[in-house]
């Protein structure tokens, strides 16, 4: 009976989720989305199935992610493969939806396979999707539900900026009530973090494999390190807490969290930051002395804009152009290539975050470069040229036997996967893409008021033309129309603003833009 009432609730909520669609027209329409489902379809095995199996695969991504036409043939195919490859991993189970990593069961999994290490990844991609049920449920079930039952922690498992997505989240899809019920909840675990990894300076200490970046150059399994990570983390975490507490007027804390977020912006400058070497970089227990390396965690701070807008900081990113830094053939390394121990770790151990190819990490260095070139005024090297060259190359990477693939972590040189052919590694959620397109390259920036605001950071003359349809954002559905000539969509020359269907803003140029929904 339990099981049979768990098929019809399922049933029913895809149900819904069809009719909801097939009662609105989008602009673009969904044939491109089709074309595409029934592609990755037909080179998939389905050897997992979970909420929605392919064979729904396209009625359900119809009707929840922002439609996309670009010219980028390569970038368009890995943004629907990433959606599509995404759904696999929602899970109903009788503690509510959850958002896997893994599609194979592993064994530091904890209830229903579930894993909080890429929990912030997760909400990041999933807050585009326009049913936001699933998310809820997913975060309520880490607040509630993870820890239940269970012999070791798991949802400090890994280090996390959830309260960080959280917020981002309702900034997508606002729903004050829900941020009000578990404000408390996300207030006693910041105290949770700080007794369990605050140490009397002020900072955060993590284990490597705890921040989920094993076999690191600086990391380890043991030591209680101040790494960039946690810290930076710790810091989004109380930025975002200081903003809840704005948006549903509570002063007390509010306060308590200006003061953490304050006094973290500067122990992570002031303690972390390499002024020879010019980079953020890990500091040694054993030694109170920072790390040799320059690794990729050096960039997490402006994945939270935590680093002052001063010159000197913005020169850490011009290891993203070095070969002796982290520009490789197939992508950005985890560690840089003129470290001496660079990639010696991998001989015993299953993973290894001492500058091989790691999605997670690449998706966190692409986000602080799009904070730095949006919120920033000194931006060193970088260009939009270098953010849309290395997302390109990201997107090039998710390919396997000349078929569409994400997997664990990857050969810089040769694009080689890894975990070869371990099935766990296969649809490996563990970063984002959407999202990437979406919030960064297009730049939708979600904000709390009725602004619409768009910063795009596709290079000038790249685009003549693109189209990002059935954005559910605020309770409407933008639509984003950018088209040089007018040609291609036959709806006049230049950039176009939809609400709802209807023409919000037009200008004759694709840059930045601010214009009120009401």
């Amino acid at each position: 009976m339990k099981r049979e009432k768990y098929f019809l609730s399922t049933l029913l909520a895809l149900l819904l989720t069809v009719t909801a669609f097939s009662q609105e027209k989008t602009m673009l329409g969904a044939e491109k989305l089709n074309k595409y489902v029934n592609y990755f379809n037909s080179i998939d095995d389905e050897a997992v199935k979970n909420f929605v199996p392919n064979a729904q695969a396209f009625d359900f991504l119809a009707a929840n992610i922002p439609l996309l036409d670009c010219p980028d043939e390569i970038i368009e195919q890995n943004y629907y493969y990433r959606w599509w490859s995404f759904r696999k991993h929602l899970v109903k189970t009788p503690d509510g939806f959850i958002f896997t990593e893994f599609i194979e069961p592993v064994k530091h999994g904890g209830k229903h396979n579930s894993i909080s290490c890429a929990l912030g990844h997760h909400i990041y991609e999933g807050r585009w999707l326009k049913n936001n049920t699933y998310l809820k449920e997913y975060i309520n079930f880490w607040l509630y539900k993870a820890d239940v039952g269970q012999t070791k922690p798991r949802f400090h498992q890994f280090s996390s900026w959830v309260d960080d997505a959280v917020y981002q989240n309702y900034l997508v899809k606002p729903d004050a009530n829900f941020l009000k019920s578990i404000l408390p909840d996300l207030d006693a675990d910041y105290e949770k973090w700080e007794a369990e990894r605050k140490l009397k300076s002020g900072l955060f200490w993590q284990h490597d494999v705890k921040d989920g970046m094993e076999e690191s150059v600086s990391g380890s399994r043991k030591d209680e390190n101040r790494r960039p990570t946690i810290s930076s983390y710790m810091y989004a975490n109380a930025k975002a807490l200081v903003n809840i507490s704005t948006l549903l007027g509570n002063e007390t804390l509010k306060n308590k969290y200006q003061v953490k977020q304050d006094a973290l912006k500067n122990l992570v400058q002031d303690s972390l930051w390499d002024s020879k070497h010019l980079f953020f970089k890990t500091k040694l227990a054993k030694t109170n002395t920072l790390a040799n390396a320059r690794e990729a965690i050096g960039f997490i701070p402006w994945d939270f804009n935590l680093p002052d807008d001063k010159a000197v900081y913005a020169k850490a990113w011009d290891q993203l152009l070095d070969t002796g830094g982290f520009n490789a053939p197939w992508g950005l390394t985890t560690a840089e290539r003129r470290e001496p121990t660079f990639r010696t770790r991998g001989s015993g151990h299953s993973c290894e975050w001492d500058g091989a190819l790691w999605p997670f990490a690449t998706s966190q260095t692409l986000k602080g470069l799009s904070n730095l070139l949006v919120n920033y005024k000194n931006h060193g090297k970088m260009t939009p040229t270098v953010f849309y060259n290395e997302l390109q190359k990201y997107a090039k990477s998710h390919t396997k036997n000349g078929k569409p693939y994400i997997g664990e972590y990857q050969d810089e040189k040769n694009g080689e996967w890894l975990k070869g052919d371990n099935p766990r590694s296969s649809f490996y959620n563990h970063s984002t893409f959407a999202d990437l397109v979406i919030n960064d390259l297009i730049g939708f920036k979600p904000r709390a008021d009725d602004v619409l605001e768009i910063y795009p950071l596709i290079p000038k003359g790249k685009w003549d033309w693109f189209m990002l349809d059935n954005i559910s954002y605020h309770d409407k559905i933008i639509t984003l129309l950018w088209d040089k000539t007018g040609k291609k969509y036959n709806k006049g020359k230049g950039f176009k603003i939809y609400v709802d269907g209807k023409l919000l803003h037009k200008m004759n140029s694709l840059k930045p833009v601010k214009v009120a929904m009401n």
